[in-house]
């Protein structure tokens, strides 16, 4: 009879959905599939991913979602309602209330337009937090005293980096340099050294099949199909550990230039703490083979991979929600 609170990690890859006394009850990929003559919503989730690069003409597969905000406001509204009608939070007579993730620079434009889509899906009212604070709560850092937690959160679109302290953020920065771009680096490295156009998902795979970030640490092959750009014609190729690790070069260094940035920012007596609890690093982008030990050489502290990376976010909104009552009444809408 009654709603349930909400918590929603709102990723540019996937959606992770907490319900409060039920747990992480939902985790689907953040696509949409629509019908272009009739703008008419046909798959959301794992269904409209399988889509992507397989549909006629007059149907798009695409993600509403881009570089952790809003790229298409309907599509997100449309895949947040079909969302929140799956798991079955809505009452007789109540909406639920719901927590949902941002990146730490997103413009208030961008945050308006969030809340808007979790209302008009059937949100009472919206909650938003920033992501590297609510990663960090889910890996469980206590970040409520009064010493210093560092979270380096590498997720679909954003890479979030913080430095937390008393409960709050103390330094922050956000680059738009993540899974996504990974994939895309992956794909114009085949398509430029073989001349061989490959698609997101057979790139997404050889991230996780075979890519290293730290020179010589895997050393494994893999056998990928495409199109060959010269002929026209399928063939296949086999690609390398090194390769790839070659491909990531600038884009890993980025994300670990800002975490450096972040680190230079840190007052003293937390870097100090830092030193000797380490840095946590959350989102999928954890999950890349050599990542921790190349932070730990670049950054010269120890770093630490979240258990399950990947849900930490979510598992972060539930915690919060759990003292829902006692959030900042600013952030509510």
């Amino acid at each position: 009879m009654f709603s349930r609170d909400v918590g929603i990690d709102l990723g540019t890859a996937n959606v992770l959905i907490y319900v409060k006394g039920r747990g992480i009850v939902l985790d689907e990929p953040s696509v949409v599939a629509i019908d272009k003559n009739t703008d008419r919503v046909i798959e959301v989730g794992e269904e409209a991913r399988r889509m992507v690069g397989r549909t006629p003409g007059n149907i798009v597969a695409t993600r509403p979602l881009k570089d952790g905000v809003i790229a298409d406001f309907e599509g997100t509204e449309a895949m947040l309602r079909y969302f929140l009608e799956k798991i079955n939070v809505r009452g007789l007579v109540s909406k639920p209330r719901i927590l949902i993730c941002t990146p730490t620079n997103i413009t208030t434009v961008e945050q308006k337009a969030i809340r808007e889509a979790a209302q008009k899906s059937g949100g009472k009212y919206v909650i938003l937090e920033e992501e590297p604070k609510v990663a960090a709560i889910g890996a469980g850092m206590d970040i409520f005293q009064p010493y210093g937690n560092m979270v380096v959160d590498i997720g679909g679109g954003t890479t979030d980096v913080a430095v937390l302290s008393m409960g709050d953020i103390v330094t922050a920065s956000s680059i738009k340099v993540a899974g996504d771009k990974f994939d895309q680096d992956i794909l114009q490295y085949i398509k430029q050294k073989y001349k061989l156009l490959i698609g997101e998902r057979t790139s997404e795979s050889i991230k996780m099949q075979v890519a290293t970030v730290f020179p010589g640490s895997r050393n494994e092959e893999m056998d990928i199909r495409g199109r060959d750009m010269v002929s026209g014609l399928p063939r296949n190729i086999t690609i390398r550990s090194s390769e790839i690790e070659e491909a990531l070069q600038e884009s890993i260094y980025s994300v670990v230039m800002t975490a450096k940035s972040v680190l230079e920012k840190t007052p003293p007596e937390l870097s100090a703490d830092i030193i000797d609890r380490g840095i946590i690093l959350t989102g999928g982008g954890a999950l890349m083979h050599g990542i921790a030990e190349l932070f730990s050489e670049e950054l010269k502290v120890p770093v630490h991979v979240a258990d399950e990376p990947m849900t930490c976010v979510a598992r972060g909104t539930g915690l919060m929600l759990e003292h829902i009552d006692k959030l900042p009444k600013q952030k509510l809408s």
